[in-house]
Order: structure tokens, then C-alpha cells, then sequence
């Protein structure tokens, strides 16, 4: 059976500068929705990509000093990189400086001026730079541009206009019965109340004051102006041919399903760019979807006051899924988000590490525990577990209900609302109680494997958000994630089937104080990057350390020292000392060695973050014993004047067993 094709696009990157965080939702929300549909079953094509003309680009590229050419290589580049940090499946990357793009804008306009849309004229009014638009006195906001906010200057020029007004009744008209077509309906009533029914005016469609642009061909002194060359990439992108020798690709992808864009920028996707459609004779996009801004504190955002959140700065630390989960997860479908440090932290403290995360350690650990790692059906049911199979196996249902709405972040809750359940239902099974009773064995065993079955149904639901996380779900129980159509059934985990021996963590608990010594290392590091474009110092921005004093030891020689070996450990495993308010007892690989190690570190670490540190130990100390439990060696921090504490860890990725020297 041939599949359904589904063809979304994002809005394309301005390539002025390497994109915020706040510019990177768009890319990971749209991906979510593309790899839903592709589980779906959809035969599905994504596309993102740049825009790379207009006036703003020609003047940066002068300051830079290189061509804009130049220039947008770099930027666009460095877009890119951001869409493959985050770990994005689109298709189709497409420029707007690429050829074919280019020779498709100069047959549109030529096309659109022949058929008497586009005339020759002159443009008088304000205009705003960084926006590329032109504005009436009337349509100024405080005497300055509506849509940024910022200055505008006195401007006349000899232009093409399309005329808008030609169109704006049948477009009305569409509006008006395709109710689905605009996204939330907040932007549908926004665009029609403030352009649409109030009268359209002419839109300039080309520039003479600057040149790095697509050329008119037929008047070399006019180039393209940015909305009909940079709407259009969203079929030239597919194969549209303007003298009608369009690609099948675009035969069977137009029109398309989503186009994805932020609400700053509605108005030009469904008011200009279905006009323009309108006048090519193509069909128009079945939706326009706006969606909110993702903003960082307050919004205000600059690297001179040292906030500016980037995507790949976030995932270098937190992980690529923990960033992935927190913008998608985050944003309310109509109203704008918030993002932080702290709050990206508690997020993962909460959901990731606690939530998920310890269901999964937890389950394969009872597993490994009770029944040596072999996950089987005793089939001893209890009512019980009605209602953790019920919520199981109707998740996919909630959840496809959300995503068609486009409540992306609705849609994740709900698969985490079947992790919750599954938590809840640990505690109302007491597995450590059945396992004390040798005649509840079959009943203990049944219950780790509904706990399994109920992970891997909510594993192949998070795939779509956090696929890596997803995969390493399915690999430590040894199983593959499931199709869609196959959610709706329980018990198909593959019986007497054995997980791995020893689980990894997915996500390690995060100390605050460690999440803002980072944010303030890149605030330090953006600042003087801010003081140096600005031919400025950034040493008053340096973040301060004053030091701390500590009574001196007495002296010791070379040969004292050279007695103690340090080694780089990795802890394999970490629990609490029971009956100590201070002490977690570690089990640490040290080359081919296991060593047990107390430490009193209680108060700054939990046993979930600890597993998978590397550390630095101290492997020669002899043997002591603390509350009951022996300790072979020693893992060394540091500590601060307040007596918070901070494990030593190598700067690079070191191999356990490593000498420190």
C-alpha cells in the first residue's frame, strides 16, 4: 500500500547571525511532528533551511569586511550545524542562494509582471532596516516600526509592486471556509481584523538601494525583494517549475500539509504567500501553524549582557534530549515559554532524571535483582494492573489526538503521564515486599513484566521527541521500539526475554551550583566576545574569584608525595549508607579493578548522578571501615569556604585506571 506523503516546512533562518535558542524551538518542534507522522506511516518530506538576500545581510557582510556570499556561507552554515546538533531528520536543506532557487525566483517575477500582477512604480515612506519593510506614517508604532520597534528612516525608490488588492476578496473567502487553514484561530482573527478586512495595499516586490538580491532579469537595475523570493523556496524546493515542468516530487508533495512559522511572521504566509499562489494558479498550504516564542527570562537577550542561550551551548551540557524535551515539553500552545538555566534544571531533575529515568533504573534493576536480568508473564494478575494496562494502552490514542491539534507539548505530557503511572504502580505492587515471600514469585514476576511492557509502549511514543533517549530505553531492555499501530495491544514484550545486566542511567541528577558555574562561564565568555566586536575590554566582565585561605599543612618532600597514586575511577554503581546523613558508598572500576568507596559527599550528590562519573581516587589508602561498611580508597573533591563540595573529574575524556600525576 502506497503511503500518504505529508510535506511540512519551518519558516527558513535570516542568515544575519548564528540563531538563539528562541530561533531553534521552531526547528526541534517541527521535527517532533515530522517524525510522528513518519511512525504514522506517512511517506513524509521535511524541509528547513536559510534566507540569505536583502539589504541587512549586504551591510554586515561590508562590516565583516568579506562579500556576502561569504558572508551567508558561514552564517548558513552555522544554522546547519545547529539543525544537526539537535539531532534533526529534515530532508532537504535548502538556500535561497542556491541556483535553482534563484532561476525559479526570476521566472516567477517574470511570469507575475507579464500577467500584469506585478507593475513598475516608486516606493516614499519609512523604512525600517533590519525588517526590510516600508511603512506609512499611519502604520508607525510610537514613530517607530511596528513589527521591531526600531528606527525608521525617510526613503523613496523606484520599485515593483504586486497588487495585492486583486486577490484580497478570494482570499477572504478561503479564510472564511477553510477554517483549519490558520493556527490557532488567536492568528486567524488577528490577520483578517488588522489587514485583511481593513484593505490590502500593494506589496513592493523589488529594491534598487542595495544588490545582493536575485536580479530582475529583464530590468538589471531592480532585485528581488525578500518575501516572494524567500515564501517561494517552499516549492522551488520540491521541483516548481514556472513555465509548468514541475518535478513529480512537487506534484506529489504540493500543496503542503504544515508550514510551520513563528507569530511574528503570519502575516506574510497567510496573506502574501497565498496571493502569490493564488496568481500562479497553485493550490494554497492546507495550514499555516503560528506558534509562540520561546523567550529567554525576560527576552531581552545580548551577548553584552552575557544571556544569550544557544542551542548547542545548552546541549553540550545538558544532552541533546534533555534540551529537545524541555523546549517541546515547555511551550504552551498559544502563549510564549520561558527558558533558563535553572529552569532547564528542575526539568530534568524532575521529569528526565526522577520521573523517567529512575523508572527505567529501577525496573531493570528489580529484574536483574529477583529473576537474574529474565523479564516473564506469570500471567498472576491482580485488579491492579487494569488500570496500569488501560493507561498503556490508550496513550497512543491521547497522545495522536494532541499532535493532530498540533499540541505538541499536550502530547508529551501524556506519555509521561504513563511513566507516572507506571511509578505509582511500583508503589501500589511493592515488589521488594513480594519478593520476600517465596509463593509470590510468579506474582512478583508478573509485575516487573507489566512495569517492562509498559515502558517500551511509552518508549515508541517518545521516540518522535527524544529518539536517542528512546533507543537507549529499548537496547537496556533489550527489545526494539514498536510501531504505532501495535500500542493499543499489552503484552507483547517478547516473554522470558532478558534486559541488560547492568543499567545506565539516562539522565544524572544536576547540582544548581554546577548548572550556574557553566551559565556563568559562557556569560563571561560572551561578554568579552560582545567588548571585543565593540573594540572594547571585557576584563571588568571577567567573573571575580577572590580565592579562599586554608591553614597550611607542614611540608612534605617529593618522595611523600610519590607514595600516593591517584587514578581516574568510574562509578559503576551508588547507593545510600543506611542509618548515615552523610556517607553513599560507591562501587568504583579502576582499570580491570572494582573498589568500594564511602564517602561523605551526601549532602551534594545523589547515588543516581554519581553513576557514570568519572573520578579522581586515591587508590593506595588502606583500608578503613565507616558505619559498618569498608571503604578501599579514597574519591577526592574539593571544598569551598561555605563547605560545599566539588568532585575532581578530568578536564578531557580519560579511560578508568588512568594515572594522575
Amino acid at each position: 500500500m502506497e503511503k500518504k506523503p505529508y510535506y511540512i516546512t519551518t519558516a527558513i533562518a535570516y542568515t544575519s547571525g548564528k540563531p538563539h535558542i528562541g530561533n531553534s524551538y521552531e526547528i526541534v518542534l517541527a521535527d517532533s511532528i515530522a517524525r510522528f507522522k513518519r511512525k504514522e506511516g506517512y511517506d513524509v518530506f521535511f524541509q528547513t533551511g536559510t534566507d540569505e538576500h536583502g539589504q541587512k545581510i549586504e551591510l554586515k557582510a561590508a562590516e565583516a569586511g568579506v562579500s556576502p556570499k561569504e558572508f551567508v556561507d558561514k552564517v548558513a552554515g552555522e544554522i546547519k550545524a545547529v539543525c544537526d546538533c539537535l539531532n534533526v531528520s529534515y530532508d532537504k536543506f535548502i538556500r535561497t542562494t542556491d541556483p535553482y532557487h534563484e532561476k525559479q525566483i526570476q521566472k516567477i517575477f517574470k511570469r507575475l509582471y507579464d500577467q500584469g500582477d506585478i507593475y513598475k512604480g516608486a516606493y516614499e515612506g519609512m523604512y525600517c532596516t533590519p525588517c526590510e519593510s516600508f511603512w506609512t506614517e499611519s502604520q508607525l508604532k510610537d514613530g517607530k516600526c511596528p513589527d521591531c520597534g526600531r528606527e525608521v528612516k525617510p526613503a523613496k525608490e523606484e520599485a515593483y509592486f504586486f497588487r495585492m488588492s486583486k486577490y484580497a476578496d478570494r482570499l477572504i473567502e478561503y479564510i472564511n471556509t477553510h477554517p483549519e487553514f490558520i493556527q490557532p484561530v488567536s492568528r486567524k482573527n488577528e490577520m483578517m481584523n488588522n489587514f485583511l478586512l481593513p484593505g490590502l495595499q500593494d506589496l513592493c516586490v523589488s529594491r534598487t538601494s542595495f544588490k545582493w538580491g536575485i536580479p530582475v532579469d529583464f530590468d538589471d537595475k531592480h532585485v528581488v525583494y525578500v518575501w516572494l523570493d524567500a515564501l517561494s523556496n517552499y516549492i522551488t524546493g520540491i521541483g516548481y517549475d514556472a513555465d509548468g515542468n514541475s518535478s513529480e516530487q512537487y506534484k506529489k508533495y504540493w500543496p503542503a500539509d504544515l508550514h510551520l512559522i513563528g507569530k511574528d511572521i503570519v502575516r506574510f504566509h497567510t496573506i502574501y504567500w497565498p496571493i502569490f499562489l493564488m496568481a500562479l494558479g497553485e493550490p494554497l498550504p492546507k495550514q499555516v501553524f503560528g506558534h509562540p516564542w520561546l523567550l529567554a527570562g525576560d527576552g531581552k537577550m545580548s551577548k553584552s549582557l552575557g544571556n544569550v542561550l544557544y542551542a548547542d551551548d545548552l546541549a553540550a551540557f545538558f544532552g541533546v534530549d534533555a534540551v529537545r524535551y524541555f523546549m517541546i515539553h515547555e511551550m504552551p500552545f498559544e502563549n510564549d515559554g520561558s527558558i533558563s538555566w535553572s529552569l532547564m534544571t528542575e526539568r530534568i531533575n524532575t521529569d528526565l532524571a526522577n520521573v523517567l529515568g529512575n523508572l527505567v533504573n529501577r525496573t531493570i534493576s528489580m529484574s536483574n535483582k529477583y529473576f537474574g536480568g529474565i523479564v516473564e508473564n506469570k500471567n498472576v494478575t491482580e485488579p491492579v494492573d487494569d488500570e496500569l494496562k488501560a493507561v498503556a494502552t490508550q496513550c497512543y490514542g491521547k497522545v495522536k489526538a494532541k499532535m493532530d491539534e498540533l499540541r505538541v507539548a499536550d502530547a508529551i505530557t501524556e506519555i509521561f503521564n504513563l511513566f507516572k503511572r507506571c511509578n505509582k504502580y511500583i508503589d501500589e505492587t511493592a515488589p521488594w515486599v513480594l519478593a520476600k515471600d517465596e509463593a509470590k514469585k510468579d506474582r512478583l514476576a508478573t509485575v516487573l513484566y507489566n512495569l517492562t511492557e509498559g515502558i517500551i509502549i511509552g518508549a515508541s511514543l517518545l521516540e518522535p521527541y527524544l529518539p536517542e533517549t528512546a533507543e537507549r530505553i529499548a537496547a537496556q531492555l533489550n527489545t526494539s521500539l514498536r510501531e504505532f499501530d501495535t500500542l493499543g495491544e499489552f503484552g507483547l514484550y517478547p516473554n522470558a526475554n532478558k534486559v541488560t545486566d547492568t543499567p545506565t542511567p539516562l539522565f544524572a541528577r544536576l547540582d544548581i551550583k554546577d548548572v550556574m558555574a557553566e551559565a556563568e562561564r559562557i556569560a563571561a565568555i560572551q561578554k568579552a566576545d560582545a567588548a571585543r566586536e565593540e573594540g572594547g575590554s571585557a576584563e571588568e566582565e571577567k567573573p571575580k574569584d577572590d580565592g579562599i585561605d586554608i591553614e597550611p599543612k607542614a611540608t612534605i618532600t617529593y618522595d611523600d608525595f610519590a607514595k600516593l597514586q591517584f587514578q581516574v575511577g568510574e562509578i559503576l554503581a551508588c547507593e545510600e549508607v543506611k542509618k548515615s546523613r552523610k556517607l553513599l558508598c560507591s562501587q568504583v572500576k579502576v582499570g580491570s579493578k572494582v573498589l568500594q568507596i564511602v564517602s561523605g559527599i551526601k549532602s551534594q550528590y545523589s547515588p543516581e548522578e554519581m553513576v557514570g562519573k568519572k573520578v579522581m581516587v586515591l587508590t593506595n589508602l588502606a583500608p578503613a571501615t565507616l558505619a559498618g561498611i569498608e571503604s578501599q580508597g579514597m574519591l577526592i573533591c574539593a571544598e569551598d569556604a561555605e563547605g560545599a563540595l566539588a568532585l575532581m573529574i578530568p578536564e578531557n575524556p580519560m579511560p578508568s585506571g588512568a594515572e594522575i600525576c
